[in-house]
């Protein structure tokens, strides 16, 4: 055997572990002391952004803040636990610095809840709102900074009711979450066997059609409003099961009977954060634009040549109908690239002399799809 092996198998010490877990108490108090001092550098900035009237969440820094982390990690401390303790350092520093409130496609416990957690963290007032129109209104009047809504979904394609809102909206694309999309069933029941209805949202519904009819073929399916209003409907009745999350599971007391019950296992949805602004470069972003362009032949092929030509990856192209007149259609399109950038600039001249019309809806730092590529 090893030496390393030997070491591994030795039994600790007399009094070996009370000293190891003297030294972590050590490092947690330098921690806390560590934190202590970020918290009053944290509410500093956030007088001088008050004064200067800047925005308290500025997604740009985050992702900056993000990446010097995980450069700064040796390896010991896993990368993605990296990345979760700071972001909830990230939120609760926002909280010092301003209230911020966040506006959301509810109800609590939905996936899109998940998300604005994960972008936010739990430190700033998440809100919920029942229609995505609800979530543009509320950041429109300034009664949020911000907002998270969904925009795509890898097996359903994408959220026609965001897209519809762009359009017509003044706020811009700032931010992006992509979300794995696990899909559990949750119950009061302690088994299969005792299941006679399942209740989800249809999408969800959907997702699971192959394992429902293999595993709970004698139950009905019946619709409903979201994952969480079928979780709220299974917690109080005998006999019921939802298709939803474990969040769902958590809030209203129930068993999770199965877990990844999904029949895609690369399902995953992207949730977009709304703002009044874009954000600036971090060196890896995205930028997203609706247009319009003259109807003649080749059209399409004239106005998207101007990406090809810069050199920069089209990540995404959907179309929607104009709503100004019948037959006629805008497109949205995602691109590598910040509109600060020169070669992005220049881009952008070349589509414009193609369109009819042309706005830039977002721009935001790019982060990595779950599969673990660029989104």
């Amino acid at each position: 055997m090893s030496a390393n092996g030997d070491a591994r198998s030795r039994p600790e010490a007399p009094g070996e572990m009370d000293g190891l877990r003297d030294g972590i108490d050590a490092v947690d108090a330098s921690i806390v002391k560590l934190l202590d001092e970020r918290a009053r550098l944290a509410r500093r900035i956030g007088e001088v952004k008050l004064a200067k009237g800047l925005p308290a969440y500025v997604p740009s820094r985050e992702r900056k803040v993000l990446n010097r982390v995980a450069e700064l990690s040796e390896g010991d401390f896993p990368r993605t636990g990296l990345e979760a303790v700071f972001r909830e350092i990230i939120s609760a520093s926002i909280s010092l610095e301003a209230p911020l409130k966040v506006a959301y496609l509810g109800p609590e416990t939905t996936f899109t809840h998940e998300a604005a957690r994960r972008a936010f963290g739990a430190s700033v007032e998440l809100q919920p709102e029942a229609t995505v129109a609800d979530v543009f209104s509320r950041v429109e009047r300034g009664e949020a900074e911000h907002g998270v809504v969904p925009v795509e979904n890898s097996m359903e394609g994408a959220v026609t009711h965001t897209l519809d809102e762009l359009m017509g909206s003044p706020l811009k694309i700032c931010g992006e979450v992509y979300l794995p999309i696990s899909q559990s069933l949750l119950s009061r029941e302690d088994s299969l066997r005792n299941i006679h209805k399942v209740y989800s949202h249809p999408m969800a519904l959907a997702q699971v059609g192959s394992w429902l009819r293999r595993e709970l073929a004698h139950a009905s399916l019946e619709e409903a409003e979201s994952t969480a209003e079928a979780a709220r409907l299974a917690s109080e009745e005998s006999g019921i099961a939802a298709v939803g999350s474990s969040l769902a599971a958590d809030h209203y007391g129930l068993r999770v009977l199965a877990s990844d019950i999904q029949d895609a296992r690369t399902n995953a949805t992207r949730f977009i954060v709304l703002g009044r602004s874009w954000s600036g470069p971090t060196g890896r972003d995205k930028t997203s634009v609706v247009f319009s362009f003259k109807d003649r032949p080749g059209g399409l092929r004239d106005a998207l040549s101007a990406f090809a030509e810069e050199g920069i990856d089209l990540r995404r192209i959907e179309s929607r109908p104009s709503r100004r007149r019948a037959w006629t259609y805008v497109f949205f399109a995602d691109f590598g690239g910040h509109p600060e950038e020169e070669k992005v600039k220049r881009a952008l001249a070349k589509l414009e002399e193609h369109t009819t019309y042309l706005t830039v809806i977002g721009a935001y730092p790019e982060v990595r799809t779950p599969g673990g590529s660029e989104g």
